[in-house]
């Protein structure tokens, strides 16, 4: 093992395993869409996740819609490891080839509160703008969250699919702790953000980290290599590989032997 980092400190105080579990694929499918079929295996797999010593887990308000929030949810909320769930709002999913962006205020604050409850918490830990709306202000959208963390109801703000210019945006109305954008070592349009938010000390999320189609399931990259990769490439980065099986999991997890 080397002097590499194995922890990231979300927010400058929360302190995250940097090797997380994305858990978009415990949803049903084709295209993310409805209720995940193997629930109970899934609570497992979850519990499993947290045995290896992951103590983060991605989520989003699309991914079902909602059912991933509350497979976590049920699987988490009398977990006696103290784990951090992030989760998204500000895109909706109608089918499993329809989504829908609406980052209006009125929308982000009933989706806190939905997660809120499908989450079964008092707080999120950290919940991230899903997408800019296009038709709205991206400073409107970040406020909304803001009011809500003020209020108690989220700890940290986060953005996805976003460039520095909406990300210079935001931190001009409130701290921005992550920010998750698609990058791995074959898509590496994202090398300047990394290194921009690295300087910030806000959190660089990966998703895609093996190459794989969002909608689609399968992996274009080896998986401990590519991790491996990632966590080495800079220390703001929190990997969050998404699998239905345990031992793709336990494959996952042994990344740390190659750094």
């Amino acid at each position: 093992m080397t002097s590499i980092q194995k922890h990231f400190l979300l927010g400058g105080e929360r302190k995250i395993h940097r090797l997380g579990y994305g858990a978009m694929r415990l949803s049903g499918q084709p295209g993310n869409f409805g209720r995940y079929p193997r629930w109970e295996e899934g609570k497992a797999l979850v519990e499993r996740a947290t045995e290896l010593g992951i103590n983060f887990f991605d989520s989003a308000r699309a991914y079902g819609p909602e059912w991933t929030d509350k497979l976590l949810g049920e699987a988490l909320a009398h977990n006696p490891r103290e784990v951090v769930i992030a989760t998204k709002g500000g895109v909706d999913k109608l089918a499993s080839d329809r989504i829908v962006t609406d980052g209006r205020p009125e929308t982000l604050r009933q989706h806190v509160d939905s997660a809120l409850q499908n989450l079964k918490l008092d707080r999120i830990e950290l919940f991230q703008l899903h997408r800019v709306d296009p038709d709205v202000d991206i400073e409107e959208s970040i406020g909304a969250l803001e009011e809500a963390r003020q209020a108690g109801k989220l700890r940290f703000i986060g953005l996805s699919n976003v460039d520095q210019s909406a990300l210079d945006r935001a931190l001009a109305v409130a701290p921005i702790a992550s920010v998750q954008n698609r990058y791995n070592s074959a898509e590496r349009n994202q090398d300047a953000l990394v290194d921009y938010t690295a300087e910030k000390g806000i959190a660089f999320i990966p998703y895609g980290p093996l190459g794989a189609h969002p909608m689609k399931p399968g992996a274009r990259l080896p998986a401990r290599e590519s991790l491996a990769w990632l966590l080495r490439r800079s220390p703001n980065i929190v990997v969050i590989p998404g699998t239905t099986s345990v031992a793709h999991l336990e494959e996952n997890a042994s990344a740390w032997e190659l750094v």
